[in-house]
């Protein structure tokens, strides 16, 4: 009888097994930069949607009735912060969502640009690693049963951005200095600027939802045939018509796509966060090389 009963709790033992098992927390990221570094952070732990998906603008987005729903069944909410998602507050309070908020940029002194605090935060690889801890505390919070590997992961993730970020430094170190001068679509880039020693100047502001006048294409056209600005960008979020145009007048070179706010598609050039900023460098460098 007693091995009967043995062999009852046995089985109710194995039976139970797969509902004790970790449950998948359901993340919601304000946008595809954010969402990879999640994936990344919770691995197989951690199911995550991106409100602003690849390709995407979060400056101009407008979130939908099934966003609000989105938010509403999620456990922990990611946000980039400093004024990027300037839709998030008025969602967060449609979808009466009680899941806790973690902010990336936490910890992050600010850059100003026009008056307000630069959001780009994560175009300097130093910046994302903070990313990274604000996004594995707030998982952990989330499901303090799964700390140890969200850690891990965190961890794994960190060491390959500390290779990336020497990466970028080592490869700008390689351009001539007087030639680390770009012209951009719009100014996401300071962060970059500040951390890697290469210039950009900006025909737009901070925000996407704004577009220069001719006088401010003029300028930018003197501008660049007074510092010899030797190459000119894309960004996969803006009208290349505006760019095109300033290289035909100029004659500096077209170096092709930035990827500033919002990753590609799985079978574009930029799929993940570290594939991004590799894909930006090789574009730099190779335009601003002699």
């Amino acid at each position: 009888m007693r091995r009967l009963f043995g062999l009852i709790g046995l089985a109710l033992l194995l039976a139970s097994g797969p509902a004790r098992a970790a449950e998948r927390i359901n993340v919601v990221a304000s946008f595809s930069i954010l969402a990879d570094m999640v994936r990344n952070v919770g691995g197989n732990n951690v199911d995550v949607t991106a409100l602003v998906g690849p390709d995407g603008d979060a400056h101009v987005y407008a979130p939908t009735p099934a966003d609000a729903k989105k938010v509403a069944d999620a456990k922990l909410v990611v946000i980039n912060g400093l004024g990027f998602e300037g839709w998030m507050p008025r969602l967060l309070q449609a979808s009466g969502s009680k899941a806790p908020v973690a902010v990336a940029t936490k910890g992050i002194m600010p850059r100003k640009m026009g008056g307000h605090d630069d959001p780009h935060a994560w175009q300097s690889v130093a910046n994302a690693k903070i990313y990274v801890v604000n996004i594995r505390d707030g998982l952990i919070a989330a499901a303090p049963d799964q700390t140890a590997i969200f850690k891990a992961n965190a961890d794994a993730y960190l060491a390959k951005l500390e290779a990336l970020d020497r990466e970028v430094h080592e490869a700008v170190a390689k351009v001539p200095e007087a030639r680390r001068k770009v012209i951009s679509t719009h100014g996401a880039f300071g962060y970059f600027a500040d951390a890697y020693g290469v210039t950009f100047f900006s025909p737009l502001s901070v925000s996407t939802d704004s577009e220069p006048s001719a006088r401010d294409i003029a300028a930018i056209i003197a501008q660049i045939k007074v510092a010899k600005i030797p190459a000119v960008f894309l960004e996969n979020i803006s009208d290349p018509r505006l760019i095109e145009r300033i290289a035909a007048e100029t004659g500096a070179r077209v170096g092709g796509t930035l990827y500033s706010d919002g990753l590609t598609a799985e079978k574009g050039d930029a799929p993940t966060y570290i594939d991004m900023v590799r894909h930006n460098i090789k574009a730099l460098t190779s335009a601003l090389a002699e």
